[in-house]
């Protein structure tokens, strides 16, 4: 049976649909790799990206192996397939004049001006036995601006208009392509990492000031310290069983497990795309396990010149000093 010229051009695009969403798939799964976002200590200049080679060792300057690349992390996800491959070439080719030492840059946070950060209360089964509070039906979601971004060893900044600044050590993701109305059994191939996340609480607007609604409480600049590296989730061994812990001047304060979470990633990222279009470079917080401050009997907040450790097991660490 032979075909007319207008069949053969539908059955072409119908395979090419078909395989560009199976490459834009398999590329979360085929890119095991660091990424980060940094700045050179010399010149103090613009954003590159740079995939780690290894702890200790130096970053390859995306830009400087292949200089149709961008410059952004969010450009990068943007990207798709394309930008991803060529990460992954740069880092198994690692030239010598295409990497920096660790010494001569400053890291940014993974994601700078995501179009969302999606935040997740109460989705941690310790949290809500700390609280005396019933474990959620559904995803309770509230939101922080994207200026509350902070790099992960940037200070933390007490505002004047809060006595009650806390901690809250948070596993956080990335997604990494379009989607709306995605279902929970493809919801990791939307998901491009997962970071470390602190979602620093002003606690006295966020509970008693601002009608009780948490957005202020939760978004003044520098409360949302993220980092220091984009983790792929092909080199996450499994994401919700990882060691979470935060650490006050040296001191534990919270030390649990992912796998306290009530909503899981996929069940989270189904959720929130019932409600909104998800796009490359939006950060979704995943919630927060007990040990927070405003709970502790007498309650405990920040101060100037604490330093707050946000450790999650297989992503890393970030360390921001509390001016």
């Amino acid at each position: 049976m032979r075909l007319s010229p207008r069949s053969l051009f539908l059955v072409s695009r119908s395979f090419s649909v078909r395989l560009s969403a199976i490459l834009e798939k398999q590329i979360h799964y085929l890119a095991a790799m660091r990424l980060v976002q940094f700045c050179r200590l010399a010149d103090g200049g613009g954003i590159r990206i740079g995939i780690e080679q290894g702890e200790g060792l130096g970053l390859i300057d995306l830009k400087a192996y292949d200089p149709s690349m961008p410059t952004t992390m969010k450009e990068l996800l943007e990207m798709g397939p394309r930008g991803m491959q060529c990460a992954q070439r740069a880092l198994e080719a690692s030239p010598a004049q295409c990497v920096v030492p660790r010494v001569e840059v400053r890291l940014l946070s993974p994601v700078l001006a995501p179009e969302k950060v999606v935040c997740v209360g109460m989705n941690y089964r310790d949290h809500c036995l700390e609280q005396n509070a019933p474990i959620p039906k559904e995803p309770i979601i509230f939101s922080k601006f994207p200026s509350a971004i902070t790099g992960p060893f940037d200070d933390i900044t007490l505002p004047d208009e809060s006595q009650e600044v806390d901690w809250e050590v948070e596993l956080a993701f990335v997604i990494g392509r379009k989607g709306k109305h995605i279902k929970e059994e493809d919801a990791m191939s939307y998901v491009a990492g997962f970071t470390v996340a602190n979602d620093v609480s002003a606690r006295d607007w966020q509970l008693k000031r601002n009608g009780n609604q948490w957005l202020l409480g939760k978004t003044f600049d520098s409360f949302c310290p993220l980092g220091p590296a984009l983790v792929t989730t092909s080199a996450v061994k499994d994401p919700h069983n990882l060691g979470i812990r935060c650490l006050v001047n040296g001191v534990a304060v919270q030390n649990s497990n992912t796998n306290q979470l009530i909503f899981k990633t996929e069940q989270v990222v189904a959720w929130v795309s019932k409600f909104m279009t998800l796009s490359p470079g939006d950060v979704f917080l995943t919630g927060t396990p007990p040990g927070v401050g405003v709970f502790r009997n007498p309650p405990v907040f920040l101060k100037k010149g604490d330093v707050v450790e946000c450790q999650i097991d297989q992503l890393g660490v970030i360390r921001n000093n509390v001016v």
